[in-house]
């Protein structure tokens, strides 16, 4: 094995897996589609849109407050969610949670 491939073999084996790695920050432009940025984030956990249980919970009619969803956002929960405050800004944020709290079943 040559020089150059066992060093592309160990560099691409200490890379951390896109699994890993936190989705880079969202615009903060005023124009983001919430429910877009909820489906291609928050979505993999929260099925429905937030309307069902999936890996996390439901999220629709949730009992929490908002400091509380803020501060899960922020910090995530060890073993079971990840932080988003490097993510989003306090804006987008207070937008999710406004999507959180204007969720309502599907008609029909």
């Amino acid at each position: 094995m040559s020089t150059s491939t066992l060093a592309a073999l160990l560099t691409i084996s200490v890379l951390p897996s896109r699994a890993q790695q936190p989705p880079p920050p969202a615009p903060d432009s005023g124009q983001v589609d919430v429910g877009q940025l909820f489906a291609t984030t928050c979505g993999w956990c929260h099925s429905d849109g937030g309307r069902a249980a999936g890996k996390g919970p439901q999220l629709m009619d949730t009992k929490r407050d908002d400091d509380f969803i803020r501060n899960r956002i922020k910090n995530g929960k060890e073993g079971a969610m990840p932080a988003f405050g490097e993510t989003f800004s306090d804006a987008q944020i207070d937008d999710i949670i406004k999507y959180i709290r204007a969720l309502k079943p599907h008609e029909g």
